[in-house]
């Protein structure tokens, strides 16, 4: 879900992906969130580059 994000993939769409929910992509992505305390998606996608999980 991280790599999806960093790709700019909206929660409908990473849903639809996954095969999930809209409420549950929303869960993970609070989960992600709290987790690395990271306060958006930006952040997320920021942390995702500079730690390497994504690639050009």
């Amino acid at each position: 879900m991280v790599r999806a994000i960093a790709h700019g993939r909206t929660n409908l769409e990473i849903g639809a992906e996954m095969f999930i929910s809209l409420s549950t992509v929303k869960g993970h992505v609070a989960a992600i969130q709290a987790k690395l305390g990271l306060r958006n998606r930006v952040e997320i996608a920021a942390w995702a580059w500079e730690n390497q999980v994504v690639r050009r």
